[in-house]
């Protein structure tokens, strides 16, 4: 199983969540399933909104609904709610799963290379 993909017998309590949370416009169930897996995707690889592949959505139509969600305190509210549950905690991205660059953690000089100076 891939990380980003919901199983079957996890999609109805995540819909339910969104169907009793307040500002969330669900419409077709199957939609928004690609839709959160797309966000997942994103999440897990680290890779930019642009390269999500056509089997979820289209990548703009991906990341305006996911940055309305943001606006809308959503993903945090679905992380708390989630997060104690051992069937749907690998669903919720957080820093124990996702890598951050390099230059994150301050690397900023490739290997070898001269140090940097102000």
């Amino acid at each position: 199983m891939t990380n980003y993909k919901i199983k079957d017998e996890q999609w109805p309590r995540i819909v339910e969540f969104l169907h009793n949370h307040s500002g969330v416009y669900v419409g077709k169930e199957d939609e928004c399933r690609r839709f959160v897996e797309a966000v997942l995707w994103v999440a897990r690889t680290g890779a930019q909104w642009r390269e999500v592949p056509d089997q979820f959505a289209k990548w703009n139509s991906v990341y305006k609904r996911y940055v309305r969600w943001c606006d809308k305190d959503i993903w945090r509210c679905m992380h708390e709610h989630f997060a104690q549950d051992a069937d749907l905690e690998y669903l919720i991205p957080d820093s124990t799963v996702i890598r951050a660059h390099p230059c994150a953690a301050g690397a900023s000089q490739e290997k070898g290379g001269p140090p940097n100076r102000r």
